[in-house]
């Protein structure tokens, strides 16, 4: 009989369980990865909630399947690995390591093109069968995994951090910020202030936070936010076009993943701001797109994945500069993954919910 492992599988919106499953094996250029820790995102609770974006409506054909194992914020220590799977990587057994949450094709236009992250079969660990994640005691590097090493001297659900900070610096990327701009990033969830740290080190005029959790601001403040504003409170609008002389900011960062942040949005930007929308939303967003065209000629950016951010991301776990502490709030063993999710799903307790197996 094969030796067995503890693993969360998905049996779809809100079927998940904790099971016995077999350690998986590494094929030909594989590596086999003992996890130490996998962080709870938001498009997995959104996931496990049924979100039409991973399980489809009539307007698109579903993207997640059953019977996988979640998780693509992890960090781990290679167990098992061939000649050729570390010459590529550049590790060997005992190095610990991440992993790009995409294992691209390398075949189609996209990856050809070295869009990797924008890779039209688009297998990202933790959703579909064929790259199943890291909420078990193990998990495999497949041969297009793109892997970086990271210091044993870092907390594991530190380092695990790598995956949503490496998210949030493709989107100030995308941003394109100057030293003259007044940015503006709603929310201080684990993406939102991974942008505010991103954001900080472009040094702009004005860098400011919005959220509904006094604590959260405070530790928005902590990571370069220069002004907080509580929405719950305070009229953001009205304050940001008096800190401009009734203009409006120049760049909006969203990431709170609620839709009533995207028309508020639309309105804190100056005519000919940016805007850069990184959520994944459970619902459809509705909004006055003459806003955006008629109004004011916004420029509107999606962003996708942490393309090429990944190194400065780990660089930046790596020098301590960052409240991890206060980012990285709750660590729970694997079996309490309904915890975590519940926590998530909350949002008033917790920041970033990392499970241990």
């Amino acid at each position: 009989m094969s030796p067995t492992m503890k693993a969360v599988v998905c049996h779809g919106p809100m079927d998940y369980k904790l099971e016995d499953v077999e350690i998986p094996t590494p094929t030909k250029g594989e590596a086999l990865v003992r996890v130490e820790a996998v962080g709870i995102c938001a498009s997995d609770l959104k996931c496990y909630h049924g979100a039409s974006k991973f399980w489809g409506d009539a307007n698109r054909p579903a993207y997640a399947e059953t019977e996988v194992i979640p998780g693509h914020e992890f960090v781990g220590e290679i167990a098992q690995i061939d000649e050729e799977a570390s010459k590529r990587w550049g590790v060997v057994v005992g190095d610990r390591v991440v992993a790009e949450q995409i294992v691209p094709c390398e075949e189609c236009r996209y990856c050809k093109r070295g869009e990797y992250w924008m890779c039209a079969p688009h297998g990202i660990f933790g959703f579909k069968r064929k790259t199943p994640g890291a909420m078990a005691s193990y998990m495999i590097f497949s041969t297009h995994s793109r892997v970086h090493k990271i210091s044993k001297s870092v907390k594991p659900a530190h380092a695990a951090y790598a995956e949503p900070l490496s998210c949030a610096l493709h989107a100030v990327e995308r941003a394109k910020i100057k030293n003259t701009d007044v940015v503006v990033v709603a929310g201080c969830g684990p993406i939102g202030l991974g942008m505010i740290a991103g954001a900080a080190v472009k040094k702009p005029a004005i860098l400011i936070a919005l959220d509904l959790d006094d604590r959260k601001l405070a530790v928005a403040k902590e990571c370069g936010a220069t002004l907080t504003i509580n929405i719950g409170r305070e009229n953001a609008i009205e304050i940001v076009r008096e800190l401009t002389e009734g203009y409006g900011a120049d760049i909006y960062l969203e990431g709170t993943g609620h839709p009533s942040a995207v028309a508020q949005g639309l309105q804190i930007l100056r005519k000919l701001g940016t805007f850069v929308l990184y959520s994944v939303f459970k619902e459809d967003v509705t909004v006055d797109w003459s806003i955006i065209s008629d109004d004011k000629e916004l420029d509107l950016l999606g962003a996708h994945l942490g393309p090429h951010c990944w190194p400065a991301a780990i660089a930046m776990i790596e020098s301590g500069k960052l409240p991890l502490d206060k980012i990285c709030t709750h660590q729970l063993p694997l079996a309490d993954f309904q915890k975590g999710l519940d926590m998530v799903s909350a949002g008033n307790e917790s920041i970033k919910v990392s499970l241990i197996p």
